[in-house]
């Protein structure tokens, strides 16, 4: 028997109407969006620019509703925002007078926890995400990718169902980026979260999903959902799992499926050169 998806999205389209054209005049963001991701699955999505990644979260997240088909969480239909899904944004989103401990106290304040509990959990997810010893510094004395952690943490503090993250590396250097990577995998193996994650780098997409699923441009639709096996990736080993032959023929095959293209069964220099020039889609 299957499991019950923890998040599903069945035929989901979202229409906008266009500001200042006619009567009538409507912009497909979204068009027969599919998918289903299994309880503690990590699920990467990938796509254009333009092609209604944020517009995919807008909507798990209840800020907008579908025009037709549905979302469901845990078998329920998503009506509108709840405890049981988190977001990080590629904007930290931190509360400037507020210490790093009581930002992730925050999220707990609507449900009527104790100070002592808030505090007691705060500093258990600070922690978690290697912030200990942090807590009581303000955004101003963080670099950004420990903005970026106190985020995390605090989506994490209210113990949701899903935790859904928009490009949440992208403003960061390479190096940092990189780190927090190995942190996400990391964090997401401790708490076995699941997690859906909104990229537009290729080399992300592959390095932290379970799956990548590939978009089309706009009207977002699934044009491949590929499932990734590289192992059990673990943080701290010292192979370079970005030059692994495996990790290159995942990254040419989002490649491929982003520019309409059947998948290679073998990758020719000029391809592979070509490939590094959009790694950032």
């Amino acid at each position: 028997m299957t499991a019950q998806p923890r998040l599903a999205f069945e035929g989901v389209r979202k229409e906008f109407d266009v500001r200042g054209a006619g009567a009538g005049q409507r912009f497909v963001a979204l068009e027969d969006f599919t998918l289903a991701v299994a309880p503690g699955e990590l699920v990467t999505v990938v796509g254009p620019s333009g092609c209604g990644k944020s517009t995919l979260l807008d909507l798990v997240t209840g800020l907008s509703a579908p025009t037709a088909g549905r979302i469901l969480l845990d078998g329920r239909p998503v009506t509108g925002p709840g405890l049981d899904r988190g977001i990080v944004f590629q904007q930290y989103a931190l509360l400037p007078w507020r210490s790093a401990q009581g930002n992730v106290e925050l999220g707990l304040e609507g449900r009527g926890l104790r100070r002592a509990e808030r505090q007691r959990i705060a500093r258990e997810h600070l922690a978690l995400v290697g912030l200990e010893g942090f807590e009581q510094r303000y955004p101003h004395e963080l670099s950004g990718g420990m903005k970026q952690r106190v985020a995390i943490a605090r989506s994490l503090a209210f113990d949701p169902e899903v935790l859904l993250m928009d490009e949440p590396f992208a403003a960061l250097d390479a190096q940092t980026r990189e780190q927090l990577q190995d942190e996400l995998l990391r964090i997401w193996r401790a708490t076995g979260k699941t997690i859906l994650f909104i990229t537009h780098g290729i080399e992300e997409a592959v390095y932290l999903g379970q799956r990548i699923v590939v978009l089309t441009p706009r009207p977002g639709r699934v044009r491949d959902v590929i499932d990734v096996d590289l192992g059990d990736r673990t943080v701290g080993s010292s192979t370079d799992l970005r030059s692994d032959p495996r990790f290159v023929a995942y990254r040419h095959r989002v490649w491929d499926a982003l520019h309409d293209r059947p998948a290679a069964t073998t990758v020719s220099a000029g391809e592979v050169a070509a490939e590094k020039e959009v790694a950032h889609v």
